[in-house]
C-alpha cells in the first residue's frame, strides 16, 4: 500500500560549532546564531527524513516536508529535498515568533490537517536546541491519532505500524493503527547524503510558504501572548577548574595523600 508520510523538521544552530561562538541576547531570551556558520537540520529529524524515505522506498507513496521558522529555514526543506522528499512547506509568519511548544505543536497540525490525506507522520524525537521532545506528541494529541514515541526499528503492514520503542535497558515492541505518528532516536538509521542530482533538483524547487492566513490560524494559540512557557533566563554556564598536584616520593605515598584530600573535600 503505497504510503502518504509527512515529516516535520526544524533547523537549528550547528550543534558541533565551537562553544565560543554561542552568544546570549540577554535582553530577548535568545541564542545569537554563531557567525559565517550555517544552520543544519535538527540531528534526529535527519534521522526521520531517513525512515521516511526508506518507508516510501519499500512501499511507494509520497514524502512531504513541513518545516517551522524564518525564511533561512527554507535550506531545511530544500536539504530534505534534496535527499529525496517529494514535496516540502514552509511554515513562516511573523505571528509564529516567539510560539512555545504547545503553539509550535498547534501550528504543525493545522498544517497537517490543509496537506490533508497521510499515513505515518514522522519527527525526531526531540529538537537539537532545547531538547525538550514535546512537540510531536503535542502534534500527535492535537490531530487524536495513535503515537509511539523514540523509536529505533519502525515497520508498515497491513494498516498498522510495528515500532521497537527505546527504554532503558531495552526497547519495547508496540503496535498502532494508521495513521499515526512516531518519533525516531538515531538508532533507527543512518542519514543518507545529498546526491548532486538531488542537490540541483532542490535547487530548482519551489517551497510554498503557508502563513497563519492560509491555515486559518486562531492568533490567540499562537506566539509569546499565548505561550504557556516563558523563558526566564538564558546564559552560557560558566565552567571554572581548579588543579592540584600532590607530590610524594613513592606512588603509595601519592595515593595516600590523595585519599586524604578527597576526604578532606569530602568526595570519599
Amino acid at each position: 500500500m503505497p504510503l502518504n508520510l509527512i515529516v516535520c523538521v526544524k533547523q537549528v544552530p550547528d550543534w558541533e560549532a565551537p562553544a565560543d561562538t554561542f552568544k546570549i541576547d540577554p535582553e530577548r531570551n535568545k541564542v545569537i546564531p554563531p557567525p559565517n556558520i550555517d544552520p543544519r537540520i535538527s540531528l534526529f529529524d535527519e534521522h526521520a527524513i531517513e525512515a521516511a524515505l526508506q518507508l516510501r522506498e519499500k512501499h511507494g507513496g509520497k514524502v512531504t516536508i513541513v518545516s517551522l521558522g524564518p525564511d533561512f529555514a527554507q535550506r531545511a526543506v530544500k536539504q530534505a529535498v534534496a535527499m529525496g522528499a517529494d514535496e516540502g512547506i514552509l511554515l513562516k509568519d511573523p505571528a509564529f515568533e516567539d510560539s512555545d511548544t504547545y503553539a509550535t505543536a498547534y501550528i504543525l497540525a493545522e498544517a497537517i490537517k490543509k496537506i490533508g490525506a497521510f499515513d505515518l507522520i514522522l519527527c525526531g524525537r526531540q529538537a537539537a536546541d532545547w531538547d525538550v521532545g514535546q512537540v510531536g506528541v503535542g502534534v500527535a494529541e492535537l490531530l487524536e491519532i495513535p503515537c509511539v514515541s523514540i523509536a529505533q526499528k519502525i515497520e508498515v503492514s497491513d494498516g498498522r505500524v510495528m515500532v521497537e520503542r527505546l527504554v532503558e535497558g531495552g526497547y519495547d515492541v508496540m503496535e498502532v493503527a494508521l495513521p499515526a505518528l512516531i518519533t525516531v532516536s538515531n538508532e533507527v538509521n543512518k542519514p543518507r547524503y545529498p546526491t548532486l542530482r538531488g542537490i540541483m533538483a532542490a535547487g530548482k524547487k519551489q517551497i510554498p510558504t503557508w502563513d497563519a492566513a492560509a491555515l486559518g490560524i486562531d492568533p490567540a494559540h499562537i506566539g509569546a501572548n499565548a505561550a504557556h512557557a516563558r523563558v526566564l533566563k538564558l546564559y552560557v554556564p560558566v565552567h571554572e577548574a581548579h588543579c592540584e598536584f600532590l607530590d610524594g616520593d613513592t606512588d603509595e605515598e601519592k595515593g595516600e595523600k590523595l585519599a586524604l584530600r578527597l576526604r578532606e573535600a569530602k568526595l570519599i
